[in-house]
């Protein structure tokens, strides 16, 4: 692949402290104080962490065409025409200048403006625009924003692709007439055998995604990161103004504190008695976990963002809602010190007297109780039903729980603990993950098993996207071709190889923190199956029997976690009920190169219900190994599907060849997998 885009992102993008030499490649003129001032708030979009991998797709798409999805305000509208500004501009506009098509004439004037100003250039000049009874633009004009009605009739005008190297459609969520039959005539001229090599850039919003991805023959897409977590987001904003004002003193400092700070925790407690002035970011963890007793002032939000498990779809979903009365004295009080403090509260009062209930509400009732349930039955409380709850909760998380328990093979005909899963219940895992790594112990693969359990506990993942060609290189050597799993075991080991070192970490965007956790957590994990006598194996990742166990040990534990692709594009059905999910933006099969397509059949270790629908940590499996590992009974209870019939249909057939070996050799029958 050429590395012509990546130099541009290097040459187009001077710093501050080059301004006196730096020269803005499209007009030749130095460029002004206020680019630098736009500049900066340019690279804080969230569009811009995709800026290196936009510029390599543009270059290298097979069939010319790329998607860009992201949410509204992500930045899309603005930097993706200047980034195919500079790829037209390294081809020396020699197959065309930019366009750019808006489905409204007043969005196609205020972001030829917008982004004039951006890129420090003249309108009517370099960037320009065509609406209604105006036409803007002149010789040099290089990139143009334009009505994308105004365009169709210059293509059915010149029964050709215009004049044009670089075609944006934008808003094509919008679904405007014009934008939908530009994207047909487009496909029906098969972009790739035009002449002058054109590219076609279509910007939407996540929700149309699928279906472009289905119309253009699955092209490469751009993901759009989404924007930093609340506490996040609320930290960098007040870092920034922080650093505007003029104190006496120290600035103060800005800490987040949420279950993911890890021991970062500690800089929220450090010069407590010193005087040292902090602002915490926080949200419910601190309503009662945490004392600070220095705390003067307390602004409450009255919300609370919770993770809450489904068990009719075993998935769970982040729910923004109020706080309890409870919650709310609890953040007053915490600003009662000598002298006073005070809490703002960002919602009026009616509303919690009216509207919040009493308490907060029961995390028994919104958890997946399977691990909890797990330890009733150690405990010999044969019913779950018969222990006292302060709220009991609902039947059907309770029956989801003892059928994905009996599903492994933790519970014995009784209902009671089996051998099995008094084995899984020593284990601080979740019992899929526990049965995974038991039955590593019959593929042989411990060694590499017990690093995944560790990996996959601690979620050492990628703080951000990658922010530079050389960070996307870096994290492209560590994915591994079998998938997500195998990729945590090759970063863990790149990580034990650096010597543990930070540094190593941050040019890979990796959370040091919680790869060090994850190091801790495999030592614990190691102890504990000496302790109990479980057998392990020599390391051998890598080789190809060692990737088939390791397929095994996963699936003895995760058949109940299996999507299969229904269209070819992306769309997976989850086979123990009907939602359809689309993989995580960092997935390793989204970031390679196209034509790459989807894997069919995936096992995943999580189902997040967000606006995406997202299947995160993935692997590609093979139906036929799903068949031979899981319960028969699992297969037998799957929803009607596809699906379904598929793997009923190869059952069918496993067992006639079985039938048909026994009676040619007969020997013992031995289960697939002993451990279930």
């Amino acid at each position: 692949m050429s590395s012509l885009p990546l130099r541009l992102t290097e040459e187009f993008t001077p710093s501050p402290g080059e301004s006196e030499l730096a020269v803005n490649p499209f007009d030749g003129l130095p460029f002004s104080s206020r680019y630098y001032e736009i500049l900066e708030q340019r690279r804080a979009l969230p569009i811009w962490a995709a800026r290196f991998i936009f510029l390599e797709h543009l270059e290298s798409s097979p069939n010319g065409v790329v998607l860009v999805s992201g949410e509204p305000g992500s930045g899309k509208s603005t930097q993706i025409p200047q980034w195919c500004a500079e790829f037209a501009l390294a081809r020396g506009f020699q197959k065309g200048q930019v366009t750019v098509t808006q489905p409204y004439p007043l969005a196609a004037l205020s972001l030829a403006f917008r982004v004039a100003d951006e890129m420090d250039l003249t309108l009517g000049h370099e960037v320009g625009y065509s609406i209604p009874q105006e036409d803007c633009t002149g010789p040099n004009t290089m990139l143009r924003f334009c009505w994308d009605r105004l365009l169709l009739q210059e293509v059915a005008s010149n029964r050709g692709t215009g004049d044009w190297g670089v075609l944006v459609l934008d808003e094509a969520q919008e679904r405007s007439v014009a934008s939908d039959l530009l994207q047909g005539l487009l496909r029906d001229a098969k972009l790739g055998n035009l002449p002058g090599d054109p590219r076609l850039v279509v910007l939407t919003d996540p929700a149309l995604e699928p279906k472009l991805q289905d119309f253009w023959g699955n092209p490469p897409i751009v993901h759009v990161p989404r924007k930093p977590g609340e506490i996040s987001l609320c930290c960098e904003s007040l870092s920034k103004e922080v650093g505007t004002l003029t104190l006496p003193g120290p600035p103060p400092r800005v800490l987040p504190l949420h279950p993911g700070c890890d021991q970062a925790v500690q800089a929220v407690y450090e010069d407590i008695d010193m005087g040292t002035q902090k602002v915490v970011v926080t949200h419910w963890l601190a309503d009662f976990s945490f004392s600070l007793p220095s705390i003067g002032h307390v602004i409450d939000s009255g919300l609370e963002l919770r993770s809450v498990y489904n068990p009719r779809i075993r998935a769970e979903s982040q729910v923004l809602r109020p706080i309890s009365k409870c919650q709310a004295e609890a953040r007053r009080l915490r600003a009662r010190r000598f002298p006073p403090g005070s809490c703002l509260c960002l919602y009026p009062k009616s509303i919690l007297e009216l509207e919040a209930s009493p308490l907060p509400h029961p995390r028994v009732c919104e958890e997946n109780l399977s691990p909890l349930v797990l330890l009733l039955k150690r405990r010999q409380i044969a019913e779950p039903g018969q222990c006292h709850f302060l709220d009991r909760p609902a039947p059907e998380a309770l029956m989801q729980a003892l059928e994905d328990l009996d599903y492994l093979a933790a519970l014995d005909d009784d209902g009671n603990l089996s051998d099995l899963g008094i084995i899984l219940s020593e284990f601080p895992l979740p019992p899929e993950l526990s049965k995974a790594l038991l039955a590593s112990c019959e593929f042989d693969c411990v060694d590499e098993m017990l690093t995944l359990a560790a990996m996959l506990t601690a979620a050492p993942g990628f703080t951000h996207p990658p922010l530079c060609a050389e960070e996307a290189a870096l994290r492209r050597a560590l994915e591994h071709a079998d998938g997500d799993h195998s990729s945590l075991i090759q970063v863990y080991e790149a990580f034990i190889q650096s010597g543990a070192d930070e540094a190593w970490c941050q040019a890979r965007g990796l959370n040091w923190a919680s790869l060090c956790h994850a190091r801790k957590l495999r030592g614990e994990l190691l102890e504990l199956m000496q302790r109990i006598e479980l057998p392990l194996s020599q390391p051998a990742f890598g080789s190809e029997q060692n990737r088939r166990n390791l397929q095994k040990a996963l699936l003895s534990g995760y058949f109940l976690k299996v999507a299969r692709d229904t269209d070819g594009t992306g769309n997976y059905l989850l086979l123990t009920h009907k939602h359809v999910a689309q993989l995580s933006s960092y997935c390793c099969y989204r970031n390679r190169r196209a034509p790459a397509r989807p894997p069919p059949w995936v096992l995943y270790h999580s189902f997040s219900i967000s606006k995406d629908n997202c299947l995160s940590i993935v692997s590609e499996i093979q139906p036929q190994m799903l068949v031979e590992l899981a319960p028969p009974y699992f297969l037998s209870n799957l929803p009607p599907s596809e699906s379904r019939d598929l793997l009923n249909q190869l059952r069918e057939g496993m067992d006639a060849s079985a039938a048909e070996s026994e009676s040619s050799s007969p020997q013992e029958y031995r289960d697939a997998c002993v451990l279930q």
